[in-house]
């Protein structure tokens, strides 16, 4: 039995004889409630579906045009990416310097490194860019940029004598190349 209660919206509800007070979002799920809604209920008296459910259709939440745009554009700048590293890369490669020393040396392994590992990964890049229609260019130009960051590091390698390109660099007993200076300089007045 229920009794309606003068304050705070809530109702009293007595079960076995003892009195509860219920708050007014309090749901009875029993089947003998007489305040539950007749189309929460099936021919037995049964409930059918829960408290909340609706049967409206949902919107239709496709991506729209908008959205595609975005996506083009996300694509564009993960394919980029390895070719907006060259100009830092570059400035990193002239701050460095062709001594052989512990900063440039790391350096040239970390500049080495990325691209490497980028190209390694290449399947996954790929997976992002197939919500794009240009996957395919978008592809070449991550794979030219990371071949360009990767050329990059074998040039300061071997303008730090870390290649081995000569005879000498091989074989102990051939002297190595003895390299011509020519200073030029001077005016002439």
């Amino acid at each position: 039995m229920t009794s309606s209660a003068g304050q705070g919206g809530g109702a009293l509800s007595t079960r076995g004889g003892a009195a509860t007070k219920r708050m007014k979002w309090a749901v009875e799920l029993s089947l003998g409630n007489s305040r539950s809604r007749s189309d929460r209920q099936g021919k037995d008296g049964d409930v059918m579906y829960p408290v909340g459910y609706s049967d409206k259709p949902v919107p239709d939440t496709s991506v729209q045009e908008a959205d595609r745009n975005l996506v083009e554009k996300r694509c564009w700048d993960v394919a980029l990416g390895p070719l907006k590293q060259i100009p830092m890369n570059l400035f990193i490669m002239y701050m460095s310097g062709n001594t052989i020393s512990i900063f440039p040396i790391m350096m040239v392994c970390m500049m080495a490194w990325r691209p490497i590992q980028a190209l390694m990964s290449m399947s996954a890049t790929f997976k992002l860019l197939e919500s794009s229609s240009q996957q395919w260019l978008q592809g070449l130009v991550y794979l030219i940029g990371n071949l360009l960051g990767s050329a990059l590091a074998i040039y300061k390698c071997q303008s730090m004598g870390l290649l081995p390109t000569h005879s000498s660099d091989w074989l102990a007993f051939i002297e190595p190349p003895q390299r011509l200076e020519i200073m030029g300089g001077g005016m002439v007045m």
